[in-house]
């Protein structure tokens, strides 16, 4: 059944749903498509920097990994590649090629699709696909207007403009924000490149300040919580700006203001191993293409924050912790929640040693599904309950994602920053409804002994609700762990010469096989438990990771 808002959702699911069902149909019709035709420019006015492709492009890591030389252009779009639509057709591709080996195959295939696919059709002009493929055109153009005919490059002008009217028209309807922003980017490029046509880049620049208003905190992090959303993010702000400034248009002060807010940001979670921590649907994404932009920043003390995007940040010597310390994201922004308020990370010389299990959602829907529950988080668990319940409404899901339909607070926060320890203390009230009880953890990085160390506190609200607790550390899935004699601890394995011991007091440890997702495939991995059952009295205990001697 569902409550007030869950049907309020549902009832904007179905719009939703209407609304895009008689969009296709219009959107297929000769009458809409004759609707998109207008001047077709005769002329580029800014020749765009085609290496900028790559601050998008997903391929930047990947060398050689598509050759066109293998390729007959005129077989490039047979319909047997039906399962390469999005790789193909957004062209993203444009970013590994050889530019002067390979110019004339990639006006030939772009020639082919301008012939092929200049009307509507559905998958090819979704709006992700679409404004990468205006996007990686227009950042390529040099190509277009060097050594191509005239009938050439007036097809790829005329179809580029036809994408951006498509773009124009149907942007009110764009809510999902990582597509919206890609709108914007290839209709703000287009209106640099193309002057008869300086309104796409009016209309887009008003857009994205709204977008950023929306979609920011006042530090610049997106509101879903998520690290990855603010990488995408910035990497189109990014594009944006410096295509402007290239241009030597005027650079509007809010995007300034939010792309050096989003590299402090970035700053801040970037992990020793040049990653991000694995929080609220982010995965084992490089940052090391920030770099240049990164370095160009002067990070004072007044700039450093406890917790941005409520992850807690702490630095000692040679030590990292990141803790989650923030409540759950509003629903519009919590597609890609992970339910693990108190989780966290840390990091030794360079080393993740305790890691939350990763957003599987590389992997597959399954893996997703499995990586978002509590019990896949380094926190607690009460009677293997995931504290967030997710929507299960498929129609729901197909229009907000896999948004969550509860909510809880963390609260108490209390940061101690002294001569002797950083950490901080945090509770959160997401077991009190069910199990009338709250979970409190403290964790703090010790300066003098160079050690990690917590508390975990359990406390009953009630007597008589009987529980089953569960907390759970994940271990980097390269380290394995094995129990002592003693039952209260087990050591960690680094390398030959090197280990850590986990300790806890008064309690019985044990080791459990495990699954990391925060990769494209699965892991194995170690997880170190403590369990126990409670009825009527309140249950803490007190853990530390330090280097064995």
């Amino acid at each position: 059944m569902f409550g007030l808002k869950g049907a309020y959702f549902y009832l904007i699911a179905l719009q939703v749903t209407f609304i895009k069902f008689f969009k296709k149909v219009y959107f297929s019709s000769n009458r809409y498509n004759n609707s998109l035709k207008s001047k077709i420019p005769t002329q580029v006015f800014f020749n765009p920097n085609p290496f900028l492709l790559s601050i998008i492009s997903p391929y930047k890591y990947k060398k050689n990994s598509f050759k066109i030389n293998d390729i007959n252009p005129n077989d490039f779009w047979s319909e047997n590649k039906k399962d390469k639509i999005i790789k193909h057709h957004s062209f993203l591709w444009l970013s590994l090629l050889d530019r002067k080996i390979d110019g004339k195959n990639i006006q030939r295939i772009i020639y082919l699709w301008t012939l092929k696919y200049s009307n509507f059709k559905n998958k090819i002009w979704e709006n992700s696909v679409l404004s990468s493929r205006v996007i990686s055109w227009i950042l390529n153009i040099d190509i277009i207007i060097n050594n191509g005919t005239f009938d050439f490059k007036k097809k790829v002008f005329q179809n580029i403009i036809y994408q951006c009217n498509h773009l124009r028209k149907n942007i009110k309807y764009e809510k999902d924000p990582v597509k919206r922003i890609q709108v914007l980017t290839a209709l703000i490029l287009s209106g640099i490149v193309f002057k008869e046509y300086k309104s796409n880049f009016e209309e887009g620049i008003r857009e994205l300040e709204k977008f950023v208003k929306h979609y920011f905190d006042s530090e610049g992090f997106p509101f879903t919580r998520n690290p990855n959303d603010l990488i995408f993010f910035t990497q189109y702000l990014l594009l944006c700006h410096e295509n402007i400034n290239e241009a030597q248009e005027f650079v509007p002060e809010f995007l300034s203001e939010i792309l050096q807010k989003n590299l402090l940001c970035i700053k801040f979670f970037k992990t020793p191993d040049d990653k991000l921590p694995l929080f609220n649907g982010s995965s084992e994404n490089n940052v090391n293409h920030f770099e240049k932009y990164l370095e160009e920043l002067k990070l004072n003390k007044k700039d450093k924050k406890n917790a941005v995007g409520g992850i807690f940040f702490a630095k000692s010597k040679n030590q990292v912790l990141y803790f989650d310390v923030g409540s759950p994201p509003e629903k519009n922004f919590s597609r890609n929640y992970q339910s693990g308020p108190l989780s966290f990370e840390y990091y030794l010389d360079g080393i993740k040693i305790i890691s939350n299990s990763g957003f599987g959602n590389n992997i597959s829907t399954k893996a997703e599904l499995i990586s978002r529950l509590t019990a896949s988080q380094s926190t607690l668990t009460i009677n293997d309950t995931s504290i967030t319940k997710f929507e299960r409404s498929r129609l729901i899901n197909r229009v907000f994602g896999n948004s969550i339909k509860n909510t809880f607070k963390v609260q108490e926060h209390a940061f101690i920053n002294n001569k002797s320890l950083i950490g901080c203390s945090v509770s959160h009230n997401g077991y009190e409804k069910n199990f009338s009880c709250t979970h409190k953890r403290e964790i703090y990085l010790d300066h003098e002994n160079n050690f990690l160390k917590g508390t975990d506190h359990i406390l009953k609200k009630s007597d008589g609700i009987p529980i089953r607790y569960d907390f759970r550390f994940y271990l980097n899935p390269e380290l394995a762990a094995v129990k002592t004699m003693s039952g209260n601890s087990a050591l960690i394995q680094i390398s030959k010469n090197k280990s850590l011991i986990f300790t806890v007091n008064n309690e019985i440890i044990n080791i459990e096989k495990s699954i990391y997702l925060g990769g494209e495939k699965i892991l194995d991995s170690t997880c170190i438990t403590i369990s126990g059952n409670l009825v009527n009295k309140n249950k803490s205990f007190n853990w530390e990771i330090k280097k064995k001697i």
